[in-house]
This record gives C-alpha cells, structure tokens and sequence, in this order.
C-alpha cells in the first residue's frame, strides 16, 4: 500500500498571519507614534500615558471593527458567488460541466480527460469543485470575519502596550528617542518573527517594516515639534 506524503503549506496561515502582523505593526507604529509627538509637544508623562492608553482602546477597536466590516464584505461576496453558481448547477448542469472542463483544459488536460475529471469531481461536490476552480474560493482562503477582528484586535493591543512600557521606564529627557528606537527594534522582530511563520525571506520583511515605522515616527515627531513650538 503506497505511504500517503502528508504536507502541512504555509497558505493555510495567510489569514490569521495577515491579520496578527496588521494588528502588531499598527499598534507599535501608532502608538510609539502618538507618543512621540505628543512628548515632541513638551507634554508630562503623565499627559503622554493618557494619549498613549487612549490610543491603544480606540485603536484595538478601531481594528477590530474595520476587520470586521471589510471581511465580512468579503464573505457576504463570497456567499452571493456561491448562491449564484448553486442556481446555475441546478438550471444547466450540463453547460457548468463544459465550463469546468474547460478550465481544466486550459490547465493542460487532454479535452476528453478534463470532461472526466469533470464529471466526477461534480459527482461528488458539484458546488465544492466550482468554488475551488472557478471561483477560487478554497477553505484556506475563505472569508473569516470574527477571527480577523478578533487577532487585529488582540495583536493591536500587544504591539501597543509596547511603546507605553517604554514610557514607564525611560527617563523623561531620553523618552522621544528611547520610545523611537525600541520601536523600530519591536516593529524588526515582528517583521522577523512574520517572516518566519509564513516561511518567507526575514531580511526584507524586516527592513520593509522598519522603515515605514521610521518614517511615520519622524514625521509625527516634527509635528508635535512644530505644534509645541506654536503653543
């Protein structure tokens, strides 16, 4: 009896991965920058943690609820493509065999085979075997509106409890750079640590994220400047 080769892709992360990675890299960035400019503004450390923990409710909030909404979008698409196909197997089978034959062909199957090919994958799941091939819609890829709210939420949370720990124990004089320079070393493990579970190349997540977080921390910093220069 032939050994069945078991294989576990990395795909079947993207959702979740996604997800978790926009939470932690939104959460540090907007929060390490929030306190940035806010302290670039000369503000107490006190006045700080209140913009700091404020930012982190209203984002994991915010980020729960936008997950929510665009993924959800995406599975009520999903569904009314779903319902759609499901009609048309019911009013002309014959022609939805053609169709997925056709795509199999297309993938480089003899006509006469792909017809087979066909034929017995819609025996057995005729709706299955036109989500997958037709329409792309896989159990891997499929819309999961609750579980993306909930991981951009959390990972929110986690990425910006970070910088806010850095308030707490860097002295007031060194606060904008201690706060920028721990973030760009969080926002490079995440990059890392990203990189690794979805089984891509670490160098290049890692220099992508960093960068952009600098970017954003820079530009806020000069604001609050300019902003408590003016007051």
């Amino acid at each position: 009896m032939p050994r069945l080769h078991l294989e576990r892709h990395l795909v079947s992360r993207i959702g979740w991965l996604r997800a978790a990675v926009l939470g932690a890299n939104d959460g540090i960035v907007s929060t390490a920058s929030l306190i940035v400019g806010v302290a670039a503004a000369s503000a107490t450390r006190g006045d700080i943690l209140v913009a700091g923990v404020a930012g982190l409710v209203a984002g994991a909030m915010s980020m729960a609820a936008g997950e929510y909404v665009s993924v959800s979008s995406q599975s009520d698409t999903e569904q009314a493509d779903l319902a759609r196909e499901r009609r048309e197997l019911a009013d002309d089978p014959e022609f939805e065999t053609a169709e997925l034959a056709a795509i199999y062909t297309n993938r480089g199957l003899e006509p006469t085979l792909a017809r087979q090919v066909a034929q017995q994958l819609m025996a057995k799941d005729a709706l299955g075997a036109h989500a997958r091939d037709e329409l792309g819609i896989s159990d891997m890829t499929t819309a999961r509106p609750i579980q993306a709210a909930l991981t951009s939420a959390a990972t929110f949370a986690t990425g910006a409890a970070l910088p806010l720990l850095v308030v707490l124990i860097a002295p007031p004089s060194a606060l904008i750079l201690a706060t920028s320079l721990a973030s760009l070393v969080f926002l490079a493990a995440l990059g890392f640590a990203s990189a690794k579970t979805g089984g891509a190349g670490a160098w290049k997540a890692v220099a992508r994220i960093t960068f952009w977080g600098a970017i954003a921390m820079a530009v806020t910093a000069g604001i609050g400047a300019l902003f408590g220069a003016v007051v």
